[in-house]
C-alpha cells in the first residue's frame, strides 16, 4: 500500500508537520528523505531495508556510494542527497560550535564528533582546533588507522595547532568495535599529546572516543 493510502495521522510527513521530528521513527524520518518507494515497497518499508542492512543510521551515514547503491532502489542521486544533508548538519553544528564557547555548548560538539565518527569502520583521529574564546576555528581528520589502530604522531598535532594559532584543542577519535572504553594506549597518547601541547601553551580541553551508541569523556572521567 502506498504511503499516499495510509490514514493522514500515520503519514510520515503529516505526522511530522503536526507532532515534529522527534515523534518519528527512524525508519519514517528516513522515508521522508527518500520521498517515494519502489514496486511493491512504500518509502518506509525502503527505510526499512536500509536500515536492517546496513544496522545503524550512523553506519547508513558512513556507508560508501557502492555500498549505499546495492539497495534495490538506491541510486547516485540518492547518494548525493543524503551526503549533501549530512554535510549541512555537520556544517551547521561547525557554525554553533565557532559562535559559542565549546565549554558552554558541550552537545554541538558531541552532535558534530558522532556526524564525523561514528559509524566508520576504520579508526580516525581528529582534532578541533579553539581560539582563547574556546571557539572552534577549524576541525581535521589528522590520522587514519585500520579496524583497531591508528599511528598518531603528536609532532604533527602540534604543527596543526601552531597554523591554526590554537589557544586550546579538543582530541577525538573513533572506536569501530563499539566499545567506548579507552585503553591503555589511549591514555598513553592523550598524557603524551597534552604534555607536548603544553610545552607551546595549548591547552587540551577534553579527548572523545565514539564508539557505537557510546561516547566517552577522557575530561569527565578526570583522565586529563
Amino acid at each position: 500500500m502506498a504511503i499516499t493510502d495510509w490514514p493522514e495521522g500515520e503519514r510520515p510527513r503529516e505526522k511530522l508537520l503536526k507532532s515534529g521530528a522527534a515523534a518519528l521513527s527512524e525508519a519514517e524520518l528516513l522515508a521522508i528523505f527518500l520521498r517515494t518507494g519502489v514496486t511493491g515497497k512504500s518509502a518506509v518499508d525502503l527505510a526499512r531495508d536500509l536500515l536492517a542492512r546496513f544496522g545503524s543510521l550512523a553506519a547508513l551515514f558512513a556507508a560508501g556510494e557502492k555500498e549505499f547503491c546495492q539497495t534495490h532502489g538506491m541510486g547516485a542521486a540518492k547518494y548525493a542527497q543524503l551526503q549533501a544533508v549530512l554535510e549541512m548538519a555537520k556544517r551547521a553544528l561547525h557554525e554553533e560550535m565557532a559562535q559559542r564557547d565549546a565549554l558552554s555548548s558541550p552537545q554541538a560538539v558531541r552532535d558534530y564528533l558522532r556526524l564525523r565518527l561514528q559509524g566508520l569502520a576504520h579508526e580516525v583521529f581528529m582534532v578541533l582546533f579553539m581560539d582563547a574564546q574556546n571557539r572552534v576555528v577549524a576541525s581535521e581528520e589528522l590520522f587514519r588507522g585500520t579496524l583497531t589502530q591508528t599511528s598518531v604522531y603528536p609532532r604533527e598535532v602540534i604543527k596543526r595547532a601552531l597554523h591554526h594559532n590554537s589557544a586550546a584543542v579538543i582530541l577525538a577519535h573513533n572506536h569501530p568495535s563499539g566499545v567506548a572504553e579507552p585503553s591503555h594506549a589511549d591514555q598513553a597518547l592523550t598524557q603524551a599529546l597534552k604534555n607536548a601541547l603544553t610545552l607551546v601553551d595549548i591547552r587540551v580541553l577534553d579527548h572523545f572516543i565514539v564508539a557505537g551508541g557510546g561516547f566517552l569523556s577522557f575530561a569527565e572521567r578526570g583522565l586529563l
